[in-house]
């Protein structure tokens, strides 16, 4: 959630979002909420937030901001399956292949870059990956987004000064190939990582559209494991409210 909470840190007072703004048009954006399922109870990773920071301070959060203009070149070790290209296709206007990669590849970069957990694969040659890659081009590998899930689709309100197209996307802890140390400290954005079972007290004090989108998790996990056919929300508001369509 770096860039997101960067982005609107001036528009925050007494944790309520400017609401007064003229049109904006939302940026594409991507979340990554890792599960892992080894357990008899399942199990997300959340980050909490610098007290000191003034978006969501001392909050836990999961990974995610925006989609980087790399975010569209970058070489992958596999492609997104399939399924989860059409999911991303679905709604209006159509998401073309390239936005649907970006989406995906920006919420494995995030996660990288706030958790230092990455999801990549080792490449036959040297990646040649540079800026935030470079974890992964050190550690020889290349970002592999094939075992991305669709979980939501969410879109800021109008009025605020920064708005976000944003994607949900879910993967099992098994998808982690590498971990760069040192990336969560007392200075960082985010101070501590935690493996918190579903239903625990961090969970309850998510933003609100968070919350609704780890609630659709929630459901989806309890039928089973994962699968790219089931309905995809997607979260936006008109007139006034806040609405909750399927995808398609």
């Amino acid at each position: 959630m770096t860039d997101i909470a960067q982005d609107e840190k001036a528009e925050v007072h007494d944790q309520k979002e400017a609401d007064h703004h003229p049109y904006f048009r939302p940026r594409d954006a991507a979340t990554l909420i890792l599960v892992d399922r080894s357990g008899s109870v399942p199990k997300v990773l959340v980050g909490k937030r610098h007290d000191k920071v003034v978006f969501m301070p001392g909050k836990f959060v999961f990974p995610g901001g925006r989609v980087d203009k790399d975010d569209y070149r970058v070489p992958v070790a596999a492609p997104i399956t399939t399924q989860l290209e059409t999911n991303l296709a679905k709604g209006s206007p159509k998401t073309p292949a390239s936005r649907a990669k970006s989406l995906a590849i920006a919420a494995i970069r995030e996660a990288c870059e706030e958790t230092g957990l990455c999801l990549g694969r080792k490449s036959e040659g040297k990646a040649k990956l540079e800026g935030a890659w470079k974890p992964f081009a050190d550690a020889g590998l290349l970002p592999d987004p094939s075992s991305l899930f669709l979980i939501a689709r969410a879109i800021t309100p109008p009025g605020r000064v920064k708005r976000f197209d944003t994607r949900f996307f879910t993967a099992d802890a098994s998808a982690i190939t590498h971990r760069v140390e040192g990336v969560i400290h007392a200075d960082a954005e985010l101070v501590e990582l935690v493996w918190v079972e579903l239903g625990s007290k961090p969970l309850a004090d998510l933003h609100p559209m968070t919350r609704n989108v780890f609630n659709e998790l929630d459901t989806r996990l309890a039928t089973g494991p994962l699968r790219h056919d089931a309905p995809v929300p997607f979260f936006h508001f008109y007139g006034g409210k806040m609405h909750k369509d399927i995808l398609s």
